[in-house]
């Protein structure tokens, strides 16, 4: 049987791709065209459209804050859209630190990027339960994403791969891949020195360890975060279980 492709080569954004094939719980792996991850979807082409009707997408979840959504606002035919704000911090931090006459490293910005991390487990987990809310009603095809894709919507995507029993090791892996298909996007004078932008718009292994060293610390491991922060027992964990795992 011939494997999907993870990324659907989508025009109009660069980081859509397919949460499936992954080994899970009991050595079953991750349904294909179930779940997907994206960058923002406001200028999907008619082709994009095309594909994404062809593969019965019919759930999205969006990350973006609320100035951010309205800013760029999309309407996906036939796709059910769930506004999930998870308001940016990074940028808003940088402006402050530039207004302030200072200006920031690489470094500096790493360890902006790490405190966000941990921000989404201290202030934002409830809107990553409400996406897990979302996932256990049915298993209809489903995006999830934010503006770029990788931060907000790569803890989500992590989570979900992790309580699906997906190695730490491989999940990793998944968040990583956003390097490889992200395209920064063309902009007109720089907030900041380009060593600071390709901080902003990649990630690192350090950032995602940031948030799961916390649930680690706060919580005693991800089963207990999952549980305790996110709704997430031994029951809701069968039902994501057998919605999303091959049977």
């Amino acid at each position: 049987m011939q494997i999907p492709a993870r990324s659907l080569n989508l025009a109009g954004a660069t980081n859509f791709r397919d949460l499936g094939g992954y080994v899970g719980h009991d050595g079953r792996t991750v349904r294909w065209r179930r779940l997907f991850r994206s960058d923002h979807l406001a200028a999907l082409t008619s082709d994009d459209l095309a594909t994404l009707t062809g593969l019965g997408l019919s759930r999205a979840y969006d990350f973006r804050g609320v100035t951010e959504r309205a800013a760029v606002p999309y309407e996906l035919p036939g796709v059910a859209s769930h506004s999930l704000a998870i308001e940016p911090t990074v940028v808003q931090r940088m402006k402050e630190l530039l207004q302030s006459g200072y200006h920031p490293t690489a470094q500096d910005t790493v360890r902006l990027m790490q405190q966000t991390y941990r921000d989404f487990v201290h202030g934002n987990s409830p809107r990553f339960a409400e996406l897990f809310g979302h996932l256990l009603e049915s298993d209809a095809p489903a995006v999830f994403h934010c503006t770029a894709g990788k931060d907000r919507t790569g803890f989500a995507a992590a989570l979900i791969l992790l309580a699906l029993g997906v190695p730490r090791s491989v999940v990793m892996q998944d968040y990583l891949l956003t390097n490889d298909l992200f395209r920064m996007p063309i902009a007109g004078p720089a907030l900041a020195p380009q060593e600071v932008l390709n901080v902003l718009w990649r990630v690192q292994e350090d950032f995602l360890d940031a948030a799961l060293h916390t649930v680690e610390a706060d919580y005693g491991g991800v089963p207990q975060y999952l549980e305790k922060a996110l709704g997430l027992g031994p029951t809701e964990r069968a039902r994501l279980e057998a919605l999303y795992l091959q049977r």
